[in-house]
């Protein structure tokens, strides 16, 4: 299994999250919430439709986390100019000290990770990742369509 780079990839993915998990809870905010907030803290003003495709979540679920983190007084929704029937997101001041906060632990975390790494080596690892990313990401495939489930009309083959 360690030679499968998706394999490896996935479960540092995994321990990152877990470890920011536990620096998040610290500081009052779910994983999930902290990624929203840095997403929207990276490009102020997204919508919730851009924010739950970035997140990788259904747009309602994209709504809650938003309810919540308004809630919490971390999360401002404005007018869009161009489209009454869009929210623009914004950090407050509040959660600018939260992600201050956050970035903290988040830089522990990669010293943590990157430990006995030379500076080339941390050079030449970010340049590899870049590289199976964009590997990734040319031509993309289209999602497959939901697998079709017969209608009560219609025979399942036999097979």
């Amino acid at each position: 299994m360690s030679s499968n780079v998706a394999f490896l990839a996935t479960d540092v993915g995994r321990l990152f999250r877990k470890r920011f998990n536990v620096a998040a809870r610290q500081l009052g905010v779910t994983g999930p919430q902290w990624r929203m907030l840095a997403a929207i803290r990276r490009t102020p003003g997204i919508n919730q439709c851009a924010i739950a495709a970035w997140l990788e979540v259904e747009a309602i679920t994209a709504g809650r986390m938003v309810d919540r983190l308004e809630k919490a007084g971390l999360v401002v929704r404005r007018d869009d100019p161009d489209d009454r029937r869009t929210w623009r997101l914004f950090l407050t001041a509040e959660a600018d000290r939260q992600m201050d906060r956050l970035s903290g632990f988040a830089d522990q975390v990669f010293a943590e990770a990157l430990v006995g790494f030379s500076e080339a080596e941390h050079a030449m690892l970010l340049s590899l990742l870049d590289r199976v990313r964009a590997n990734l990401s040319e031509n993309m495939p289209e999602e497959a369509p939901p697998a079709r489930t017969p209608g009560p009309k219609e025979s399942m083959p036999n097979g």
